[in-house]
C-alpha cells in the first residue's frame, strides 16, 4: 500500500500546530526557571551553575542524536538562547529584589541616541525587555544630550554605546564619563548586522552619495573604500540617515544600518554583512542618577576611573594591586583630561563585586596610588558566556 501523501496545506497546519506547543512549552520553562530562582533566594545559591548546565547540556545533545536524529550543532545552538534567557530572567528577578520599584507599574523614561530604529533604540528595547517597565521612550541628538536628560530628572535612564569590535571605543562617551555624576547600572552587548539600505533595488556602483552615523561608516570602512566616486554624510544616527533616504527617495543614495529597522521606513536591503568584521558588536551601558544594588548571587563588574602621578611605575603599581587581589581587568582605556595637558584619566572595568572583601581592600590601597579614584559604577554582567560542552 502507497504512503499516504499530504497536502501542503497540511503539512503547514501540523507546523503551526508544533509550533503553538513549542511555544507553550518555552513558557512553562520560563515560570519554573522563576521558582528556580526563588529557592536559591531562600538557599542563597549563586544563579549560574556551570556543572549543572554542562551536565544538561550534555544529556541533551545525547538524547536528541541517540531518540530524535538532531546533530549537537543544532542542540547547542537552540539550548544556548534557552540557558541564557534563563539566566537572565533569573538575574533580573534577582535585581528586583534588591531594588523594588516605587510603585506597581513604573514610568521608566529612557533617553537614546537617534530616533526609531536607531542601534540605541534596539540596544534599549532589548534591555529594558525583561525589567517589567512601562517604557517611555526619549530620542536625543547628542551623546551630551542623553546625559543632561537624565542628569536634569527629565530621563531615568540614559543608554550609551561604549565600544564596538570594530571601530574600537568611542571617545565622547569616555570624555563624558569624566565630569558626569551619573551611575553606571548596567551593560548590554548588541550584535550589529551592517546593510546598504535604498528605497529601491539600485547598483552599488550607482550609488553616489552614503548616509550613516561616523561609526557605522567607520565600521564599514574596507566595503566603502571599494565604492567609486561616493561621497560620505555624516548623520546623528543611523535612524537618521535611513529618515532622509526614505525622504529623497532616490536611486543613487543609501544608507548604512540594520535591515529590520530599515523595513520601519521603508528600506529595502540591497548589500548585507558589509562591516569590516562579520562578528561585530557594540557595548552599551546605562546610565541613571542612582546607584543600583547588585545581588551577590549574579555576577558584577565594577567600572572605576582614576589619575595616577606621572612618573615611571606608578600605573604598574596600581594595576599590581588588582592582580594581587585576585581581582581581573576587563577592560583598560585611557583618556586625556580635560584641561591638564599630556595627563591621562584611566577607566578600568573589573569582573569583581563593589562590596566585596578584594574591591574593598583594593579602593583603600588604590586610594594611596592614585592622585584621583572614582567608582562610577557596580552593575550586573549581563553578557552571558555560553555553556561549554566537549
Amino acid at each position: 500500500m502507497a504512503a499516504q501523501k499530504y497536502s501542503l496545506e497540511d503539512i503547514r497546519l501540523r507546523l503551526n500546530e508544533l509550533d503553538d506547543q513549542l511555544l507553550q512549552l518555552l513558557s512553562e520553562r520560563r515560570k519554573l526557571s522563576i521558582e528556580v530562582v526563588k529557592n536559591k533566594v531562600e538557599t542563597s545559591k549563586p544563579v549560574r551553575d556551570a556543572v549543572r548546565e554542562q551536565q544538561l547540556l550534555t544529556k541533551l545533545i545525547h538524547n536528541g542524536n541517540e531518540h530524535y536524529q538532531l546533530d549537537a550543532p543544532y542542540i547547542t545552538k537552540i539550548f544556548h538562547t534557552i540557558i541564557e534567557d534563563s539566566v537572565l530572567l533569573q538575574q533580573s528577578y534577582l535585581q528586583s529584589l534588591e531594588n523594588p520599584p516605587s510603585d506597581q507599574n513604573p514610568k521608566c523614561r529612557v533617553a537614546f541616541l537617534g530616533a526609531k530604529g536607531s542601534y540605541s533604540h534596539l540596544a534599549t528595547r532589548e534591555y529594558f525587555s525583561r525589567k517589567n517597565l512601562n517604557l517611555v521612550e526619549l530620542n536625543s541628538d547628542h551623546f551630551k544630550d542623553i546625559t543632561e536628560t537624565v542628569e536634569s530628572g527629565h530621563a531615568d535612564y540614559g543608554v550609551l554605546p561604549i565600544e564596538n569590535t570594530s571601530s574600537g571605543s568611542i571617545n565622547e562617551v569616555y570624555d563624558l564619563l569624566q565630569n558626569t555624576k551619573l551611575h553606571i547600572v548596567g551593560e548590554l552587548t548588541l550584535t550589529v548586522e551592517h546593510c546598504l539600505l535604498s528605497t529601491q533595488e539600485i547598483a552599488i556602483e550607482d550609488i553616489k552619495v552614503l548616509y550613516s552615523h561616523p561609526q557605522p561608516l567607520k565600521q564599514c570602512s574596507e566595503f566603502i573604500s571599494h565604492m567609486k566616486d561616493v561621497t560620505l554624510e555624516s548623520c546623528i544616527s543611523t535612524a537618521n540617515a535611513m529618515q532622509r533616504v526614505a525622504e529623497m527617495n532616490s536611486d543613487s543614495i543609501a544608507a548604512i544600518g540594520n535591515a529590520s529597522s530599515g523595513k520601519l521606513y521603508g528600506l529595502q536591503s540591497i548589500k548585507s554583512n558589509i562591516a569590516n568584521q562579520t562578528e561585530n558588536y557594540t557595548r552599551f551601558i546605562i546610565v541613571a542618577r542612582q546607584a543600583v544594588e547588585v545581588s551577590h548571587q549574579i555576577p558584577a563588574k565594577t567600572t572605576l576611573i582614576m589619575s595616577t602621578p606621572q612618573k615611571a611605575g606608578s600605573l604598574v603599581s596600581a594595576l599590581l594591586v588588582l592582580q594581587k587581589l585576585g581581582i581581573n581587568i576587563t577592560k583598560l582605556e585611557s583618556r586625556p583630561i580635560m584641561g591638564n595637558p599630556w595627563e591621562e584619566m584611566f577607566y578600568v572595568d573589573l569582573e569583581v563585586h563593589l562590596n566585596s572583601e578584594p574591591m574593598q581592600q583594593a579602593l583603600q590601597e588604590l586610594q594611596k596610588l592614585t592622585n584621583y579614584l572614582k567608582v562610577l559604577g557596580c552593575y550586573p554582567i549581563e553578557n552571558i558566556k555560553p555553556t561549554s560542552v566537549e
